[in-house]
């Protein structure tokens, strides 16, 4: 038990890296905005892993103010729903909140990188990597989820635009 938490903490970036690129760049509020859907594989230490569904419908406020409403399945619990605010704040930086978060949500952008960081309001300290693929349709997001510097859960996702027209039904 004590090896696979040492080894949990070393839990990153793993494959995901391989998307990094220079461009196309990840411009948060192009790539939200409208509607989009995730389908993802959460492992959570010493647990079976799950299947994570994630409908999002984003819009952006007069403001430049990304506003992100997401309704989440995970396994057999419950549907949750949460809410992203996210604007610019200087050159590839970012700050907003999150309805799951206890503090400010922080983020920068390299290249087709964006990289978050939040803490939930149990204490979990979240970082996620989304990599923006060529066309700006499909991003790849790695969340890693620590606590106490170490990692219990790592979600890796396929996040794909919606065409122009179409809207989640649980968004409408």
């Amino acid at each position: 038990m004590v090896a696979a938490l040492m080894l949990g903490g070393c839990a990153g970036l793993g494959e995901t890296e391989r998307f990094a690129a220079p461009s196309p760049p990840f411009e948060p509020a192009a790539f939200f905005a409208g509607a989009s859907h995730g389908e993802a594989r959460l492992k959570i230490l010493f647990r079976a892993p799950q299947r994570v569904t994630v409908d999002s419908l984003g819009r952006v406020g007069a403001d430049g103010v990304l506003l992100l409403d997401q309704r989440i399945r995970q396994g057999d619990a419950p549907v949750r729903e949460r809410r992203w605010r996210i604007r610019p704040d200087g050159p590839g930086r970012y700050v907003g909140s999150l309805t799951d978060a206890e503090g400010p949500v922080t983020g920068e952008v390299e290249g087709n990188r964006l990289h978050l960081h939040f803490r939930t309001h149990g204490g979990l300290d979240m970082e996620q990597w989304l990599f923006l693929e060529p066309g700006g349709q499909v991003a790849h997001n790695r969340m890693v989820v620590r606590k106490l510097g170490l990692t219990v859960a790592v979600l890796d996702e396929v996040i794909r635009r919606a065409p122009p027209s179409s809207e989640p039904a649980a968004h409408r």
